[in-house]
């Protein structure tokens, strides 16, 4: 069969395998397994299985389990809810104060876990009631929760740079130095793009009122609610970035200090560790059949010769580097909008990593523009996770359609971010290069 049928019936029967309803890992997997059958009978069904196994030897995935539980331990501690209210009265005399100190408070917790789920269930149950209360515009509210969680793809550690890594075969260090500046350059512009806004639209967000602000001995006393967090990020991030322990050690160093938080919060109880453990197993399992049948995925068609073929066709085309980057920028975006960021990875990269080596692009940088389109799809919809998420804690009176509205001015500020890293490298590959050496 002409390799061109049989990437149409590759990519036709998973998408039409995804509206069906069918969880992502069987879409990938059912329709790798269901052509392999039928091209190479039922001997290659038990191989693809097989070689999905492989999984068992990547021991950098214990990363995964140990962030999630770190995550989840945190969201019950209430640390994020002292940082709140630490910048709320901080930052009370800045237009849009409560939304500029939701992105704060979601980029501490960024380098803190390395998901979006705990920053939305916690600030979507603290601090979206307050803000709305304030008269704040529910988009606002919701886009800045929803933008700010998703700095958790940049700021290390993040999950989804770790299975990154072992695809590209990159050092996890690398790539979480590499997500630190443009994490911060994104955290900046988004407090920008609200204070502006704000300035020039303050029916927006009204500001607190001068008498509910407090002096300021009682806003240092507030500093407090910094330690843990710092210890935590200092704990985990700092053990690796200075080469003190691996990823894996420094991810359950993470776990067990997001545990002792817990219990100095005086929130450590069994109910609280159960539920942690069985979101964490739960979330850990869904991980791990997306990459076992996005490693079915990618076996089959690699066999089929679709790699080589890809690669004749997109280093074939009458485009500088820089226009091959942008195509592939362009299929992140598009794919992002329908699909799951794991599911995306397991896709493309086997194809384009081979391509972006032999353009002479660093890889690490590459990483990083992959996880900003990432941030983008978890917002865009129809599929964005961000919204579902948000929906699901957000009160009746905001509907989908509010949600949908709230997040273009958040996806264009990722998209300006996006657009400065492809032309600005060095602002993700100089701190990898200082901590770990490199051109």
């Amino acid at each position: 069969m002409n390799i061109g049928w049989i990437t149409l019936l590759f990519f036709g029967g998973m998408f039409l395998f995804l509206a069906l309803g069918l969880p992502v890992a069987f879409g990938l997997g059912g329709v790798s397994l269901l052509l392999a059958f039928l091209l190479w009978g039922p001997e290659s069904v038990s191989m693809g299985l097989f070689g999905a196994m492989a999984i068992v030897r990547y021991t950098l995935l214990v990363c995964i389990p140990m962030f999630i539980f770190m995550g989840m331990m945190l969201y019950h501690s209430g640390i994020a809810d002292d940082l709140y209210t630490m910048f709320e009265h901080w930052l009370a005399a800045i237009p849009g104060s409560l939304a500029v100190a939701t992105i704060g408070v979601c980029t501490v917790f960024a380098a803190m876990v390395g998901s979006v789920d705990p920053a939305i269930l916690t600030l979507g149950t603290t601090a979206l009631p307050i803000m709305l209360k304030r008269g704040y515009s529910k988009y606002l509210v919701t886009g800045s929760i929803m933008s700010g969680a998703c700095l958790g793809f940049l700021i290390p550690p993040s999950v989804i740079a770790v299975l990154y890594a072992i695809i590209a075969k990159e050092s996890i260090g690398k790539l979480f130095a590499g997500g630190v500046f443009p994490g911060l350059i994104l955290a900046a512009l988004l407090c920008t793009y609200i204070i502006v806004r704000v300035r020039f639209q303050p029916h927006l967000a009204p500001g607190i009122p001068k008498s509910e602000r407090i002096p300021w001995k009682q806003k240092f006393a507030l500093l407090s609610g910094v330690v843990l967090p710092g210890t935590i990020i200092l704990a985990t991030m700092g053990s690796i970035l200075s080469g003190i322990a691996t990823p894996v050690e420094a991810s359950a160093v993470g776990a067990g200090f997001s545990t002792v938080a817990a219990a100095i919060k005086g929130r450590l109880n069994w109910k609280v560790l159960q539920d942690s453990l069985l979101t964490t197993a739960k979330l850990t399992a869904i991980a791990m059949w997306i990459f076992m049948a996005a490693l079915t995925f990618g076996k089959v068609y690699a066999a089929l010769g679709a790699k080589d073929l890809i690669e004749m066709i997109t280093l074939g085309l009458p485009l500088p580097p820089i226009g091959i980057l942008i195509i592939m920028q362009a299929t992140w975006f598009i794919l992002g909008m329908v699909m799951d960021d794991t599911a995306i990875l397991f896709i493309t990269m086997p194809v384009y990593i081979p391509i972006i080596k032999l353009l002479g692009f660093d890889p690490v940088w590459f990483g990083v523009l992959y996880l900003v389109n990432m941030q983008m799809a978890f917002l865009t919809p129809p599929f964005g996770y961000c919204l579902f998420l948000m929906k699901g804690v957000a009160p009746p009176s905001i509907s989908m359609v509010d949600l949908y509205r709230a997040v273009w001015p958040f996806v264009a500020i990722q998209g300006i971010v996006l657009i400065i890293l492809m032309f600005s490298p060095q602002l993700a590959t100089w701190l990898p290069n200082v901590l770990f050496g490199g051109g």
